[in-house]
């Protein structure tokens, strides 16, 4: 799995690599078609990742299955496989094609959700949940890495924020989608559809992309020996921003996914919405807001950031400020369109961190611990992100045990989570500039 240094493009001398003039022939046209082509990726991500919460109701009424137990399968069931698998995939990542990589994890991933719908009770779900998990683990650090090669330091933000805009174009398809073939033809068809045309995009994938040399980008003398788990833990251990800034991502990313897992079931629930008119609403809601949100928030931090090293921090914090009084407000509204509205600005704010932050950590730690370093990131903002984020509003939901229990559940958690990822973020920012200095020693 290991490939020469011939091969990468690269001159190796004693364990270092130089750029010694050596620079891949890649065009600006070509560099943005490989953006293209993992932001398509990222839309079959989340389509499949996110499907099964428009169609939560329908598997709970079918299924006969607790909100404490659709919780689990919105949320570990997925994210405990997904970080666990996603440390040794990173370690891959950082050796071996990135682009065979995210081929194979987009192939399983959708291959795994069409099986969802063959699931006859909760541990068929459960099991396919995990296998998806599994698949999407792949993708992630290997995209992360690859597009950093692709583009200069000064436009990172934004080609992440980009890249992170299919988030949110995948996720309103997966509404859209869910909602209007559950409506037609049932909850099972809803993951047939969705799952077989990832299989297709996985050879695009692998026949269209090419892998560039580790850390051209920088143009300068680069260590290229991999980083262990414990290397980049221990160096993670030593960056007081780089911890503050994974709990930030991982309390607002709390907030972010049991809100967009029961959220249609809060709708559905206490404004009485069937899953096909829901989806209609939800899908341009959190395509558009989500799209403008991300691109403005990576926008904003790449501007800002030419003045201001700690930018990304900053932006991150005033999205977090401005979404959360328009995020309340929908959960109290009575009038279910007014409240449907105010999911536009929530998602336009509430989207500036994903960029930024991702950015912000990638320039915290040297071009070849990258994709280790992402994994180490996604690893916390999962696990307390998507992984106790729906569960907990699910167990929640269960113990006050009305019908509107998941409005107060959305409510306590978002404030909470709210609350303590800002301080999080100022914590963060006042070392940022310091911990920027660490990778020079490595």
């Amino acid at each position: 799995m290991r490939t020469s240094a011939e091969e990468r493009g690269q001159i190796s001398t004693q364990g270092v690599i130089f750029d010694g003039g050596v620079s891949p022939d890649v065009s600006q046209t070509y560099a943005y078609y490989v953006l293209g082509v993992m932001f398509v990726v990222t839309v079959f991500s989340f389509i499949d990742r996110q499907i099964l919460s428009i169609l939560l109701q329908p598997i709970k009424d079918d299924l006969k299955i607790s909100d404490t137990a659709l919780g689990f399968l919105t949320g570990f069931a997925f994210a405990i496989f997904y970080t666990v698998a996603g440390i040794p995939l990173a370690r891959i990542a950082d050796r071996w094609s990135r682009r065979s990589l995210i081929a194979v994890s987009l192939a399983l991933w959708s291959l795994m959700t069409a099986l969802s719908g063959l699931a006859r009770g909760f541990s068929d779900l459960a099991l396919a949940r995990i296998g998806v998990g599994i698949g999407e683990a792949g993708a992630g650090p290997s995209g992360t890495s690859l597009l950093l090669d692709y583009f200069p330091p000064q436009k990172r933000a934004s080609v992440l924020s980009i890249w992170a805009c299919g988030i949110y174009v995948g996720v309103g398809l997966g509404f859209w989608l869910g909602g209007r073939i559950n409506d037609a033809f049932g909850w099972r068809a809803a993951f047939f559809a969705v799952g077989v045309p990832g299989v297709i995009a996985a050879l695009v994938v692998r026949l269209t992309v090419r892998e560039l040399p580790r850390g051209w980008r920088e143009r300068q003398e680069m260590n290229v020996r991999a980083y262990s788990l414990q290397e980049v833990g221990r160096f993670f251990h030593t960056l007081t921003a780089g911890r503050w800034l994974s709990l930030a991502g991982a309390l607002q990313a709390f907030a972010a996914y049991s809100g967009g897992t029961w959220m249609p079931v809060f709708f559905i629930r206490v404004h009485h919405m069937t899953p096909g008119e829901l989806g209609v609403w939800l899908s341009w809601l959190v395509a558009v807001g989500g799209g403008i949100g991300t691109f403005a928030g990576g926008w904003l931090a790449d501007r800002w950031g030419q003045h201001e090293p700690r930018a990304s921090v900053y932006v991150s914090l005033i999205g977090l400020l401005l979404s959360l009084p328009f995020y309340v407000a929908l959960l109290l509204l009575p009038d279910s369109r007014l409240a449907l509205l105010c999911l536009l600005p929530t998602n336009i704010f509430g989207t500036f961190w994903i960029g930024p932050s991702s950015a912000a950590i990638q320039e915290l730690v040297p071009p070849t611990m990258r994709g280790m370093a992402a994994a180490v990131y996604n690893f916390v903002v999962t696990i307390i992100g998507l992984g106790a984020g729906p569960q907990v509003v699910g167990i929640l939901n269960d113990w006050i045990g009305t019908p509107d229990a998941v409005r107060y559940s959305l409510l306590g958690t978002s404030l909470v989570m709210g609350v303590s990822g800002g301080i999080c973020y100022w914590l963060a920012s006042r070392t940022f500039v310091q911990d920027l200095r660490m990778k020079t020693r490595l």
